[in-house]
């Protein structure tokens, strides 16, 4: 088996899409691409006032198009965001030449990993354990049916999470290779 041309990461938020991303793209050689992250940059805005002015719809559009881009890239892993799979559309893109890999983790994992961070728009109000558990009960069964593989990151650091990805995704290379030793050959 070889390597996919591209590997998709699917996921809630707090999942760990970005950190593991980063670690598994280096670990193959490939690219790491971060679609919510090339989306502010390109916008020169973070996400939180996109959806501010443009409204989630807005940022939806903007989103589907940085997916279509980014599925013409080869050697690349590719971290979405927690919404991305909402859009028939955006589940034909991810999936189209590539490997799609859900890490899926729990809510309370969730609400420890983005309970200080002000840059998801979706968890700015007085119960985001619920906002969690709502997107949890409507995207885990988008995700489960568009991954080739499930990961689960609960209590695994991102580089066990990393090294178990790449024997799934090419079990047949050892990750180091011994040398062999030549027979008949001795030395005095």
């Amino acid at each position: 088996m070889s390597l996919p041309k591209r590997v998709v990461l699917v996921g809630p938020m707090g999942a760990g899409k970005s950190t593991i991303g980063r670690l598994l793209a280096r670990e193959l050689g490939y690219q790491f691409m971060d679609s919510d992250r090339i989306i502010e940059e390109r916008c020169g805005a973070n996400i939180p006032w996109i959806f501010d002015v443009e409204g989630e719809e807005g940022f939806r559009q903007r989103e589907t198009a940085m997916l279509k881009e980014l599925s013409g890239q080869e050697n690349a892993v590719v971290a979405t965001g927690g919404g991305a799979v909402m859009r028939p559309e955006n589940r034909a893109i991810l999936k189209q030449g590539a490997v799609v890999i859900y890490l899926k983790t729990s809510i309370e994992q969730q609400v420890e990993r983005t309970r200080r961070d002000r840059n998801r728009p979706l968890l700015q109000n007085e119960d985001p354990e619920a906002v969690l558990r709502n997107l949890f009960a409507i995207r885990d069964p988008l995700y489960t049916g568009l991954a080739d593989i499930v990961m689960y990151t609960d209590r695994k650091s991102p580089r066990l999470v990393v090294r178990q990805l790449v024997n799934r995704l090419n079990p047949k290379t050892p990750r180091h290779k011994r040398k062999v030793r030549k027979e008949g050959r001795h030395h005095a």
